[in-house]
């Protein structure tokens, strides 16, 4: 049988998507036992890993643990496979479900068959995966962006696409302008999204990076990091009594660089004579205490 009588036999919605010059797999023969837009159990020897999977990591610990169900249970929720030649498939979601049934040594999965060009492969891929919430944010920042830059799509065609606002979208955005210490803590879960967004804020990257270890050393919460920042940011209020003079200019960053290391709002007061005292807030004795820890394993 020719190609063509090939395609026929497929229908004629499908032979349209398989004549385009949009689609990828034109030139390859995509007969096989299983047509598109059939379920079916596919051996899983025959299924081939997405290249567009937005996902870097995998958790080894939860995917051993899939594995195991699957082993009792079966998989309940198909996985979604793009037909890319004669009995040759490439997944399209459910990578993960895909691993674990390797792992349980499983010869078949039930499958949803579709065709897709690269394109399509790419956006159904990554917009799947955004709405997995196991996903971390720095992965769904990255989604984002290749969906703007590989899909050409704008942040208002993106955020009607995954249900998701411009200004959230947005935020997510920001992220990757961060250094990559902080992207690393927030995709290892050591701070959150709303810590990252304070630190944003903040003018430099070594700034940031001063601060994100505070965070982590301090056990910061978001409210504390907010605050920290706040009060890095605020303009200093130099003093206007006649008989008080100016703090040197040796002096002025003190504060700033003291609130860094203790994670607290510090000032600094000074009168004409050279006398003055070094105010550090803390909120209650726990936070007292860390200051402490601090100050004395400094010397």
């Amino acid at each position: 049988m020719s190609n063509k009588g090939k395609k026929r036999a497929l229908g004629r919605g499908l032979d349209s998507i398989l004549s385009s010059p949009d689609t990828d797999i034109t030139s390859v023969d995509i007969s096989g036992e299983y047509v598109a837009g059939a379920i079916a159990d596919l051996e899983i020897n025959k299924i081939e890993t997405n290249p567009f999977q937005p996902r870097t990591e995998f958790d080894e610990m939860m995917l051993r643990e899939l594995s195991d169900s699957i082993k009792i249970q079966g998989i309940i929720q198909p996985v979604t496979v793009r037909k890319m030649g004669y009995d040759r498939y490439q997944i399209i979601s459910g990578e993960r479900r895909l691993r674990a049934s390797h792992m349980a040594g499983i010869k078949k999965i039930p499958a949803f068959i579709r065709v897709a060009n690269d394109e399509q492969m790419l956006e159904l891929a990554l917009i799947e995966n955004i709405h997995r919430e196991d996903l971390n944010a720095i992965e769904i920042a990255i989604s984002y962006q290749r969906l703007i830059d590989e899909i050409n799509l704008t942040q208002e065609k993106l955020s009607e696409k995954v249900g998701k606002s411009r200004s959230s979208i947005s935020n997510f955005l920001r992220l990757l302008k961060l250094p990559p210490e902080l992207q690393i803590a927030l995709r290892d879960k050591s701070i959150s999204m709303g810590h990252a967004r304070a630190l944003i804020t903040l003018p430099d990257k070594k700034t940031q990076t001063r601060i994100l270890k505070n965070i982590i050393d301090r056990d910061l919460n978001v409210r504390q990091t907010e605050e920290l920042v706040r009060n890095m940011m605020a303009p200093a209020v130099t003093p206007t009594k006649k008989n008080d003079s100016s703090i040197p200019e040796k002096f002025k960053t003190v504060p700033a660089n003291l609130s860094i290391k203790l994670g607290t709002k510090v000032n600094l007061r000074r009168n004409n004579n050279g006398e003055g005292a070094i105010v550090i807030t803390f909120k209650n004795d726990d936070d007292l205490d860390k200051i402490i820890s601090i100050i004395e394993g400094s010397k």
